[in-house]
């Protein structure tokens, strides 16, 4: 156990990261991640963070009374496949804004509520987890948080929680997520069906299809399954929030409209982000390397054109099914009302 000098230093430094909760022990469990190595990490999860097993534990009752300095948090929430990391990536601006990518907490919360959470307790621990995440680093002046795509029925909740935060939802359109899972060969193919399986635990899966027609359906069909379900929850969010709050984008305007998409999302957030600071973001390495840093190499550029030329060799090999299951998602989506342009554009 830690003592009372040592837990309030860790709480005022955002440095100590609220890694993940212990639903057992009903404690938050910290690691130390310094701003560089924020930077290093593809995400902040245990396959790219060190010394995951060196944490130091909180339990939550001695967070109750804690005096937490904390910034206002946005959000980034995506359908996956559609640059999201790219973009918090490219919020890592000192003295304007932190983004976190894939905090392992809130995953923790999705598994939690799968094995039976209490609905109250869970709200609650949902709000100290995004405290702890809110804390700035050094003089930022917000926390940009981009949760994985499985934290996505999470967002009307936390947005509830925290009623001046704004959220960007970002998605690919349906042929370039479907180039990017036939990208990944078999591993995308499996990721795909997971996030079915999923997407039904949670109760969000679009209907239509019984147990037999969904193991019937090719792996690209499930991908359009789940990108449509992604897709239908994206719509409820900006029903049930509001567009003043919510916003949408796809990835290929965010793209091709790069600094035109900082703008507006300092303006979203309300970072007051100057034509300078903008310009910094664009021309630095969010855009300009790749945004999973394990799959790129040393030097290697990768950017707007470079994406396009290696979404055209996957649609030279897979273009013809990648065609025919677009359309028969827009006819699955006609057949269940399910509006693929939701509205509330960003740009």
């Amino acid at each position: 156990m830690i003592n009372t000098v040592q837990k309030n230093d860790m709480l005022s430094d955002a440095s100590y990261l609220a890694h993940r909760y212990d639903e057992v022990n009903d404690a938050f469990r910290f690691l130390s991640i310094p701003r560089e190595v924020h930077r290093r990490c593809t995400f902040i999860t245990d396959e790219h963070l060190p010394n995951v097993d060196k944490f130091k534990a909180i339990a939550r009752s001695e967070l109750v009374d804690a005096s937490l300095v904390t910034a206002p948090v946005h959000f980034i929430f995506h359908s996956a496949y559609c640059c999201s990391t790219m973009l918090a990536r490219a919020f890592d601006i000192e003295g304007v804004s932190m983004g976190l990518k894939e905090p392992v907490v809130l995953n923790d919360m999705i598994g939690w509520r799968r094995r039976g959470a209490d609905p109250a307790q869970q709200q609650k621990v949902i709000d100290q987890s995004l405290s702890l995440l809110a804390r700035p680093f050094g003089a930022d002046q917000a926390v940009i948080i981009k949760p994985s795509n499985i934290c996505n029925p999470l967002a009307i909740d936390m947005l509830r929680m925290r009623p001046d935060a704004k959220a960007l939802l970002l998605y690919a359109p349906i042929e370039g997520f479907l180039k990017s899972i036939a990208k990944k060969e078999m591993w995308g193919r499996i990721w795909v069906r997971d996030v079915l399986i999923g997407t039904l635990k949670d109760g969000y899966a679009i209907g239509g299809f019984s147990q037999d027609e969904l193991l019937q359906l090719t792996d690209l069909q499930v991908a359009a399954i789940g990108w449509l379900s992604q897709h239908a929850l994206f719509a409820k969010i900006i029903a049930e929030v509001g567009k003043d709050r919510v916003k949408t984008l796809d990835s290929e305007t965010f793209l091709a409209r790069s600094p035109e998409t900082i703008a507006a999302l300092s303006t979203l957030y309300g970072l007051k982000m100057n034509d300078r600071q903008i310009s910094d973001v664009v021309q630095g390495p969010a855009f300009t390397s790749h945004s999973k840093l394990d799959q790129g190499k040393p030097g290697e550029v990768f950017d707007a054109k470079a994406r396009g030329k290696e979404q055209q060799k996957i649609a030279e090999v897979h273009g013809t099914e990648i065609d025919m299951v677009a359309t028969w998602a827009k006819a699955v989506a006609d057949s269940q009302g399910i509006k693929l342009d939701i509205g509330s554009t960003l740009l």
